[in-house]
């Protein structure tokens, strides 16, 4: 079996909390910090997983900083 098949990658994110869960969960106790510094960029943002999704046009233009840390 392959690495591409589907059997082997059960654990893949498939959606948009995954993405963010897996993203804090691998982050936390790091001491890390992300920063994107955006001008007039839009944003499509999906309403769920799959080419069916409605999406919520959003509008950045500024500093977005996210940084983790344990309680």
């Amino acid at each position: 079996m392959s690495e591409s098949e589907p059997e082997e990658r059960l654990d893949e994110t498939t959606t948009w909390p995954e993405l963010a869960i897996g993203l804090y969960d691998r982050l936390t106790g790091r001491g890390a910090e992300i920063t994107y510094e955006f001008e007039e960029m839009e944003v499509a943002v999906p309403s769920k997983a799959g080419e069916d999704a409605d999406h919520a046009h959003w509008h950045v233009d500024g500093t977005l900083r996210i940084t983790t840390r344990e309680p």
